[in-house]
């Protein structure tokens, strides 16, 4: 089997794993609101859901909408993603984990869409009062993973363009 299939194959099933059974103790171990203070001031374990995208996007449209959307997006999102993995070349393990870590995040979150018409978030960092939106395992992949995507874009322009120099 080749070798980009594998990294896709683990690091999807493994982040799927994890963004799961992380989501599944936080609900069934928690209520919601609920809020379980790490560090002091600065990181909690905090159950909401999230009916809209990042930031509370479209958290206020109608739930119909919301639905077919976010659907339809996540649908388009992991079509194009396999379609990339499955374009790129073999020798293009990070391109590779990026995409996965991408996919991962999207399944995850679109399997709690399914189940719940929403997200389950609990992951609260905060300074003070200053709270940073409550995300998850698979909003992490997914920040992660276009991160990754990002730089090994920028490093194969500079590849491409050796003496190109930055504006």
């Amino acid at each position: 089997m080749n070798k980009k299939y594998i990294l896709l194959g683990v690091t999807t099933g493994l982040i799927l794993l994890l963004d799961q059974i992380t989501k599944f103790y936080v609900d069934a171990s928690m209520r919601l609101h609920e809020s379980i203070p790490v560090i002091q001031g600065l990181f909690s374990i905090t159950y909401v859901r999230n009916p809209g995208a990042a930031f509370g996007f479209l958290a206020d449209a109608s739930p119909l909408f919301r639905s077919i959307f976010f659907l339809a997006v996540t649908v388009l999102a992991i079509i194009l993603v396999v379609h990339y993995i499955w374009k790129s070349r073999v020798e293009e393990p990070f391109l590779t984990f990026a995409l996965s870590l991408i996919l991962s995040g999207a399944v995850g979150n679109l399997i709690d869409r399914i189940r719940f018409g929403e997200v389950i978030d609990f992951l609260d960092v905060y300074i003070g009062s200053y709270h940073w939106p409550a995300f998850n395992v698979a909003d992490s992949a997914i920040s992660v993973g276009a991160v990754i995507l990002f730089i090994e874009l920028v490093r194969r322009g500079r590849e491409k363009h050796p003496d190109a120099k930055g504006s």
